[in-house]
């Protein structure tokens, strides 16, 4: 990933998911998780001190070993245990029916294929496991819908492969699990562009 990758991206990204409005909404996508969690894009760690006590263990899986750097006290001072099992969310390294809950903040706006990331969280999740999610994605406005087109490219490039458009509800049904809540809302404080902000959870289809 080079050294800007490596380096310079994660340690933007960590003082970017420190806002007042950002850890208020990690509060409260964290607040319901329990038991056996796994985490896709976990990142530099900032979600750990949200996770309530209910959370017997944390698995988590992100590409960036320059986060993974980052993260490293805050896992190491963690009250229950973490590991890093895998580094694409598209292929988890784990068992069947093996978590109680998945956690995806945003996240599924970098993974090149989020669906099958989504059919995997569908796999791995227990019979009455949730997955929990804050993602950005695609503007119901028309006018910021196109300048999310324009620009994505750049996005993806500069920003560690993150789409601006994506579709997120969308992506999740298609990944077979069916939406029980989702708020949509404009994220405080953040660009038009990459501000539209879907909160929610959801379980397998059926």
């Amino acid at each position: 990933m080079g050294l800007y990758g490596e380096r310079v991206l994660p340690r933007m990204l960590d003082v970017v998911m420190n806002t007042k409005e950002i850890r208020r909404v990690l509060g409260e996508v964290c607040a319901a998780l329990a038991g056996d969690v796994l985490e896709i894009g976990f990142g530099s760690g900032r979600n750990l001190e949200f996770l309530p006590s209910s959370v017997r263990r944390l698995v988590v899986v992100d590409p960036s070993d320059g986060a993974a750097r980052i993260a490293g006290p805050r896992i190491e001072s963690a009250p229950f245990p973490v590991e890093r099992i895998g580094l694409d969310g598209q292929r988890l390294p784990l068992d069947d029916h093996s978590v109680d809950a998945v956690l995806s903040t945003w996240t599924l706006c970098t993974i090149p294929d989020p669906v099958a990331a989504v059919r995997e969280v569908g796999r791995v999740l227990r019979p009455g496991g949730v997955f929990h999610f804050v993602e950005h994605g695609a503007s119901p406005d028309a006018r910021v819908r196109r300048r999310q087109d324009r620009i994505n490219g750049w996005s993806v490039r500069m920003v560690g492969g993150c789409n601006l458009n994506r579709e997120i509800p969308s992506i999740i049904q298609e990944g077979g699990l069916s939406i029980l809540e989702v708020e949509t809302f404009h994220l405080k404080g953040d660009l038009e562009t990459s501000g539209w902000t879907f909160q929610g959870s959801a379980v397998l289809a059926g």
